[in-house]
């Protein structure tokens, strides 16, 4: 891991732990002594931290450069191989995670889903070039509010597993419609979507629920917005 993909690593863990509600910029400002600016400035990635700087949200975080390692990453020819992910398991990952993490640390992983052998195998890929770098399968959890409008598709609390390697709007098994999920902001919908002219159309399962459009800036590209297709959807019963 180098310098950059170390600053990378700790702003998403800065993040996660903002969205978990454990961590505001303010506190952490406070906690190192850096002006709050400063802290927004890192975590919106429009500025580095110094060495000094570094150092001091890592011990203000009680964080160490081994907790920012992905979980697959190699370190060495002694390293322990018991961490790399196994076919037919998929972490299972916040939101946040899903969106924003290339590769699933250890720490990130909430808990392991085991899918039957080679269940995953047949589906074919079609992603963005940035994205070949990215861990394949995540699993997140779908609130009642998100699976509201794709009833019954998706259950609430239904947990969904998401090829981040499929990130084309051509329907994967034309002419049945792909759910994607979709990043909206800075948070994540579940939605059958197409592309129309320089808008995402946002589709969903109930009819009661309106269509929404998110138009892309002439700098945009779909993939740039889509987290991955919805590839299985399990259900509590």
């Amino acid at each position: 891991m180098n310098f950059l993909q170390l600053h990378e690593q700790l702003r998403l863990e800065l993040l996660r732990r903002i969205d978990r509600g454990v961590l505001t910029g303010t506190l952490l400002a406070r906690q190192t002594g850096l002006k709050p600016a400063h802290i927004s400035n890192f975590l919106h990635r429009k500025r580095r931290l110094s060495l000094d700087a570094l150092d001091r949200v890592l011990t203000a975080q009680s964080l160490s450069i081994a907790n920012l390692l992905p979980a697959n990453f190699d370190r060495g020819p002694h390293s322990d191989k018991t961490d790399a992910p196994q076919a037919g398991i998929v972490p299972l990952v916040s939101q946040t995670v899903a969106m924003y993490e290339a590769q699933i640390r250890k720490g990130s992983i909430l808990e392991l889903i085991h899918l039957p052998a080679a269940h995953l195998d047949h589906l074919r890929t079609r992603r963005a070039a940035g994205r070949s770098s990215w861990d394949r399968f995540v699993a997140v959890r779908a609130s009642f509010a998100q699976a509201d409008a794709m009833t019954p598709a998706i259950s609430p609390h239904a947990i969904l597993i998401i090829d981040r390697h499929y990130t084309s709007l051509i329907p994967h098994r034309p002419p049945m419609p792909s759910m994607y999920a979709v990043q909206r902001g800075t948070t994540m919908v579940f939605r059958y979507a197409t592309l129309q002219a320089n808008c995402i159309v946002l589709r969903p399962h109930k009819l009661e629920h309106p269509i929404d459009l998110i138009e892309l800036s002439p700098a945009e590209s779909p993939a740039s917005l889509i987290i991955g297709r919805i590839c299985v959807s399990i259900s509590e019963t």
